[in-house]
């Protein structure tokens, strides 16, 4: 049965924390745009308030969480309980990046670990928190976190990974500008 709760009380706060992934949905205004769904793993999400949660994110193929939350905000993360409880949490809200050059770049930062791959931010303003049962999802066994990401933001170096993301980062599938090029004010 599906709850609605005030805020990120500490029982869900702590469940939130020992989840090994979370999932990522945005969507462009326009209705022929394509909406996105991204997991997200590693230790990349923090709790800032009852209302306000950040996750650290990484660089990948493509950018189109950075493209939506910068054009429209709107923004859910869900978590989905694999192991122990069968519990299905979602925060739905209104999204922020917080790229390099951002003022409020570097506090985020020092609340996770450096990690060579980290492109930027997504703080959340949270709208909704909501939790459901999970009935139907299956037991999946945690093994470990994957080092691909950093093993290749690694090889390539920091100059190497600017130019990945110039190249890969720049634009949505849809066109829709993503990540701020280095010299793009906020």
């Amino acid at each position: 049965m599906s709850k609605q709760l005030d805020s990120i009380d500490e029982e869900l706060a702590e469940w939130l924390r020992s989840q090994h992934v979370f999932f990522v949905a945005t969507a462009p205004l326009s209705a022929d745009g394509h909406v996105n769904c991204s997991p997200k793993g590693g230790d990349c999400f923090r709790i800032l308030g009852p209302l306000e949660v950040v996750y650290q994110d990484y660089t990948g193929s493509g950018a189109e969480t950075a493209a939506h939350v910068r054009e429209n905000g709107r923004i859910l993360l869900m978590f989905c309980g694999f192991e122990g409880k069968p519990n299905i949490a979602r925060l739905h809200g209104q999204g922020e990046l917080i790229a390099p050059g951002h003022t409020d770049y570097e506090s985020l930062a020092a609340l996770f670990p450096e990690n060579p791959g980290t492109r930027a931010y997504v703080r959340v303003q949270v709208e909704r928190v909501s939790t459901s049962c999970g009935f139907s999802v299956p037991f999946m066994d945690f093994l470990s976190h994957r080092d691909t990401l950093d093993k290749f933001a690694l090889s390539k170096g920091p100059e190497g990974m600017d130019e990945y993301r110039a190249k890969k980062n720049a634009v949505s599938i849809d066109g829709l500008p993503a990540l701020p090029l280095p010299t793009e004010q906020y």
